[in-house]
């Protein structure tokens, strides 16, 4: 097998990364600095590789596997939750940092974006040690969250695990997963770490950042001189899909009320990655993508409703 995006498969999808608890906080703006803004919170499972693999097993068809790791105050529930939607858990219980923590404020406007105010936690302890080729074995897809990127352990771990999947075949994916943290890491260190990578997977921001170029649709085509598939979300935009320096398609968005984006760019990536598995070409397979995005966005949180 190459690992050519298209290629029928049998076997899992295997997801790492991160196992977040979001407490998301709902308010209509502007925050009232020094004082209390109302708002509506709620405790909800999270973290981008958890949400991926949730999506990805809301579509049905292979296993999905998540490997992350949590702190041993939150492991039982994020265990359940995560097998509530579909997903075989495979975490690794941190005895020493505690499970990672997001607080995302979501304005309640039109646009219902969000802020993050992010605590790794155990999740960037993720380790080599954490590691095992036997990981693989059933695996048709591995996909790493771009946040493993964002610290030193973590890296190391990507650097183990993505050169067990070329050894083996195994095509793998990578969101860049946040702006933010790209910028502080670097963009030619970034693109240095996920060579070997088959399918890229960023925000229009995200791509912009990483090339430079103000055009999503250019920095997109940019992308795909370092890795085979770009596919870029846009929100409201769409999906671009680029190849060997050329955006090749364009899918517009499912129209939708958004009501909290947070996991929109998760839901597309679950759910492209399971419909690439499953045998669709990337078009369909973004399709089904923007789909799931526009489901997301119209939930508060970042995961799909349990299955039944």
């Amino acid at each position: 097998m190459t690992g050519v995006p298209g290629d029928v498969r049998a076997g899992a999808l295997l997801v790492a990364g991160d196992v977040i608890t979001d407490v998301v906080a709902r308010y209509r703006g502007p925050l009232a600095s020094g004082t209390d803004t109302a708002a509506a919170i709620r405790t909800v499972p999270g973290g981008a590789g958890a949400n991926v693999a949730c999506w990805a097993a809301r579509r049905g068809g292979a296993e999905v596997r998540l490997l992350g790791r949590v702190g041993a105050d939150a492991a039982a529930w994020h265990e359940r939750e995560l097998t509530a939607c579909g997903v075989r858990p495979l975490l690794v219980v941190d005895g020493q940092a505690p499970t990672g923590t997001v607080i995302c404020l979501v304005d309640e406007g039109a646009a219902a974006e969000r802020t993050f105010l992010t605590d790794s936690g155990a999740s960037l302890r993720l380790g080599p040690g954490d590691w095992s080729d036997a990981l693989l074995d059933g695996v048709a897809r591995l996909h790493l969250s771009g946040y493993l990127l964002f610290a030193e352990e973590s890296r190391a771990f990507v650097a183990v695990a993505l050169k067990a999947a070329r050894a083996r075949g195994v095509p793998v994916s990578l969101d860049p997963a946040s702006a933010g943290f790209l910028g502080a890491l670097g963009i030619d260190r970034f693109l240095a770490l996920v060579e070997g990578v088959d399918v890229l997977l960023p925000s229009s921001h995200e791509a912009r950042l990483l090339t430079g170029a103000s055009d999503a649709a250019d920095a997109a085509a940019r992308l795909s001189r370092h890795v085979p598939l770009v596919v870029a979300t846009q929100g409201a935009g769409g999906a671009l899909i680029a190849r060997s320096g050329e955006v090749c398609t364009r899918v517009p968005a499912v129209p939708s009320t958004p009501r909290d984006t947070t996991g929109a760019g998760d839901a597309f990536t679950g759910a492209f990655l399971a419909a690439l598995l499953a045998g669709a070409e990337p078009r369909q397979a973004a399709v089904e993508g923007c789909r799931a995005g526009a489901q997301a966005v119209e939930r508060t949180g970042g995961r799909p409703p349990a299955l039944a």
